[in-house]
């Protein structure tokens, strides 16, 4: 609630100016006086000016842009000044005299009574203004409103007087929610667009797979047909031909399988997200010479269509990036079950990356994956430097990627 930390001595001088100020009370008023000069004096004893005058003290209470409020021992209000009057609604006139829970939202009023008597015995307060969690103010028509406070306090004789600062940041939450809520829209349209391009790369990637594959082994096995019921008193250009053909379809389903493995490799869907990690670590050795030494160890683990799928992204996104930028030799994959979490660490021993440490740079794969692992509730690490490889680490937690089992 209202409360937080001990002031230096700038901010203490307003403590010592809001006792000046307590005309509710002449005996609080005259001891106030007292310790205000004394204050000031001392202030000012090395320079040899003099104390700063009630007045002066007075002024800067009613000028400033926090609103000050001072209660008692019995947190009843003995100042409010202006801006306390702006951001509550409520005059002085109305204010002083009053408890302080009157401006306390009155599920917060306990704690709030808590937290200021455990002040005035050991004088530490957990919050700190700009720092702590936002609190909760009451103005005079009903409207609860965001804030930060801070509180100190002086003690005059045997009674303690608290004064608390603080700040109306109704408008920063409402920009910081707003700021949220877009950053969560934004979210919820990547994931989406990432579910769409992935349903849209499955499709293309079974189009080509059965319509255009079975075309070209039908064309294949016309082609062999067509050899053999030729004459054996047919030119050697003519078989020569037909064997170019052949060859040239066989180069063909190749490629349509090899692409649409890359879109979508059907094991993902048929077998699941190990064998499916054990044919890209394979086709990535085959395709740039590069060894991949791998850890895998996920218990009797089952990953759901989309965890696994994220999972297997990230590992092929990683393994692209060691392809084009590493100019590593080796790479080690490990996936692992560790607690409730599952780790999944890429390192490579290549160049690594000492422009990482640059803002200005921006790497799509990296942010691909660091938004896969978010929509996963997940973290991603990286670890690297000129000359000492790439280290990603990805932890995700074992519930957003494992098939949750349907309760009967």
């Amino acid at each position: 609630m209202l409360a937080t930390q001990r002031w230096l001595d700038s901010t203490q001088f307003l403590c010592f100016a809001a006792a000046l100020l307590l005309a509710t009370s002449s005996y609080v008023l005259v001891r106030a006086r007292r310790d205000a000069r004394l204050v000031g004096a001392g202030a000012n004893a090395d320079s040899g000016r003099p104390g700063v005058s009630e007045a002066r003290m007075m002024a800067i209470i009613r000028s400033s842009m926090e609103a000050i409020v001072t209660i008692d021992e019995h947190q009843r209000i003995i100042i409010f000044n202006p801006m306390a009057e702006q951001v509550f609604g409520c005059p002085a006139m109305d204010a002083v005299g009053a408890p302080l829970d009157r401006f306390i939202p009155e599920r917060f009023r306990t704690a709030h009574a808590q937290h200021v008597e455990q002040f005035g015995v050991t004088g530490v307060s957990d919050r700190q203004m700009g720092k702590q969690r936002v609190l909760s103010g009451l103005r005079a028509n009903g409207e609860e409103f965001p804030l930060e406070a801070s509180i100190s306090q002086i003690r005059d004789g045997n009674t303690r007087l608290y004064t608390v600062m603080l700040r109306d940041i109704t408008e920063r939450v409402k920009a910081e929610r707003a700021q949220q809520q877009a950053r969560d829209e934004l979210r919820e349209l990547s994931a989406n667009l990432q579910k769409i391009r992935e349903e849209e790369k499955a499709r293309i990637a079974r189009e080509l797979h059965d319509d255009l594959g079975q075309q070209l082994t039908a064309l294949k096995m016309d082609v062999s047909s067509l050899e053999q019921a030729l004459d054996t008193s047919a030119s050697a250009l003519g078989r020569e031909q037909l064997q170019s053909m052949r060859r040239l379809i066989d180069a063909t389903v190749a490629s349509v399988r090899r692409i649409a493995a890359d879109l979508r490799p059907v094991m993902l869907d048929d077998l699941g997200l190990i064998p499916a990690i054990e044919w890209l670590s394979n086709d990535f050795i085959n395709r740039y010479g590069i060894d991949v030494e791998r850890d895998i160890e996920t218990g009797d683990a089952r990953f759901s269509p989309a965890g696994g799928t994220a999972l297997f992204r990230i590992v092929q996104e990683a393994l692209t990036n060691v392809a084009r930028h590493a100019d590593a030799t080796t790479v080690t994959l490990s996936l692992r079950a560790e607690s409730q979490n599952f780790v999944l660490r890429i390192a490579d021993n290549g160049q690594g990356a000492h422009r990482a440490a640059d803002p200005t740079a921006k790497s799509f794969g990296l942010l691909g994956v660091r938004e896969r692992a978010h929509m996963l509730g997940g973290a991603v690490d990286i670890h690297t430097a000129h000359g000492k490889g790439f280290v990603l680490t990805v932890t995700v937690p074992s519930q957003a990627v494992q098939l949750q089992e349907v309760q009967t």
